[in-house]
């Protein structure tokens, strides 16, 4: 937890006592409404010896989940619930006590509700522990640096990748929250900014600047993949999967005979230029900036003249960072004051518009198969809440479906799924590069406060559709999506700094 400004305004529910009803018995259970229901099961798991997923408590509208939210669903005290289980072999109510929450460590606590390990604040460093949670949604990039060589060497920027390959791996592995030191110290060698210190201590540091830092010696270091996932040594990782591509245009607005002329730009995350208003949306801000005035030369003119450049991106990546530019100089305080104003981010994203006309054209067969699809599964989801609630659901409608992840095999089935839909060539030839326009939000890098060097950041990674979690330094928990989408801005909460986007998998 960062010692500038930190705040946690989460609300507190007290405890709730409801009476839960199962092979002939009553039991008082005291619920933490703030817990999902898996914290539930496990207190009755201890009572009953019904494990938890055997377990079937049954509310309104269908079946418990593990990851209710029962603050939502209007229980009040002494409550009466009905649950349906076997034991099975397990011995029948073993004699002893309800283990609640509150009596659990944190490392506990992480167990029951498999939560993923956080990492430790070592004082202000709530800003680099943010970036690195938020990273930990490309699967891909963990990939390709597993595959690397793993020896340390006397170059800082070998070490820091290296090092953040071992952290990787160890919070994989632990249960608890990791003290990233070595990473921090590799960090500090290769980029001094980071170790700027003041009479307190360390000093708070901006969250983008560490990004980019990282994501540049990543695009140095650590090498490209094949279609099937094999490390291809011909390119790097971010040039594939991070790397975008814009198409310039420059005319002089004082002397148009010059002409326009063209070039190619490369960027690896998207400006969101939040401008006067009460509130916005991302894209326009987006746009907004890709067209701008600036001052050069005029051969012409034979002066310095003002000319009109324009960008489209002729090429999108895998994956595209959006960076909300909240924070702007002040030259009466001498310091970054932060632009308070709410700005909206989708869940799910068409980034076409942007995109050359070319490149439009070329997005369209994908982008079409992708919404065929959601629409499919849009009137799926609608047609198992009516049987939910008309008591006709099956138990495949209570069970909750993840997405699998995306191996060498199922990759190369999606290359000949683009194929059959018409995907052109020069789209599923490139590796890393996304083949529709269409993204999904998979991470947020927040902050609160009022300028860049105090405040805290706190990085929200996306788990499954309808689960996040939010990784305030070693503290974390899971949350709902409309969570995510209170952090928009517009007040003294979270607001996002930087946004992670995901290509949609064709299907």
């Amino acid at each position: 937890m960062c010692q500038r400004g930190h705040c946690s305004p989460d609300s507190l529910l007290g405890p709730l006592a409801v009476v839960i009803k199962w092979s002939g018995n009553k039991y008082n259970v005291e619920v933490d409404p703030t817990q999902p229901g898996v914290v539930l099961k496990m207190q009755l798991f201890s009572l009953t010896g019904v494990a938890p997923e055997r377990q079937k408590i049954m509310v309104k509208g269908g079946v418990l989940k593990d990851d209710a939210d029962i603050s939502k669903l209007g229980w009040k005290e002494g409550q009466q619930l009905m649950m349906m289980g076997s034991a099975g072999e397990l011995p029948a109510a073993p004699q002893q006590k309800a283990v609640f929450v509150e009596d659990l460590t944190d490392a506990e606590v992480a167990q029951a509700l498999k939560l993923p390990a956080g990492l430790t604040n070592m004082g202000n460093t709530c800003y680099m522990n943010a970036t690195l949670q938020c990273l930990r949604a490309i699967p891909e990039l963990q990939g390709a640096m597993v595959k690397m060589s793993g020896t340390r060497s006397g170059d800082a920027r070998d070490n820091l990748t290296s090092s953040m390959r071992a952290l990787f791996e160890q919070l994989e592995s632990s249960g608890s929250a990791v003290p990233p030191l070595v990473f921090l110290q590799v960090l500090r060698t290769a980029f001094p900014q980071f170790g700027e210190m003041d009479r307190s201590g360390y000093m708070q540091q901006d969250a983008e600047e560490c990004w980019g830092q990282i994501i540049h010696v990543l695009g140095e270091k650590v090498p490209g993949l094949t279609r099937e996932g094999d490390i291809n040594t011909e390119k790097h990782f971010v040039e594939q999967y991070m790397t975008g591509e814009f198409l310039t245009s420059m005319t002089c607005d004082e002397a148009p005979e010059e002409g326009t002329t063209t070039g190619i730009e490369s960027f690896n995350k998207l400006r969101v230029s939040i401008g006067s208003g009460v509130s916005t949306y991302m894209l326009t801000d987006i746009a907004k900036g890709l067209e701008e005035k600036i001052e050069k030369n005029s051969p012409t003119l034979e002066r310095s003249a003002v000319y009109t450049k324009k960008a489209k991106i002729s090429r999108l990546p895998a994956y595209l960072a959006m960076n909300f530019v909240r924070f702007q100089w002040k030259a009466d305080i001498k310091a970054k004051a932060k632009i308070l104003k709410r700005v909206v981010f989708p869940h799910d994203l068409d980034v076409s518009e942007l995109c050359t006309l070319e490149l439009q054209e070329k997005l369209r067969p994908a982008k079409l198969r992708i919404k065929e699809v959601e629409e499919a599964k849009s009137a799926e989801r609608k047609a198992k809440k009516a049987r939910l609630d008309n008591g006709t659901a099956t138990a495949e409608d209570a069970m909750d479906v993840d997405t699998p992840a995306v191996s060498g095999a199922s990759a190369i089935a999606e290359v000949e799924k683009m194929k059959e839909i018409g995907v052109d060539p020069s789209l599923y030839q490139d590796v890393g590069a996304n083949v529709s326009g269409q993204y999904e939000l998979v991470a947020v890098l927040t902050h609160v406060g009022r300028a860049a060097d105090s405040g805290h950041y706190i990085g929200w990674v996306k788990h499954k559709d309808n689960q996040w979690w939010k990784f305030d330094d070693d503290k974390v928990s899971q949350v709902a999506p409309e969570d995510i989408d209170k952090l928009a801005g517009g007040g003294d909460w979270h607001s996002a700094y930087i946004a992670l986007y995901k290509s949609k998998r064709i299907e």
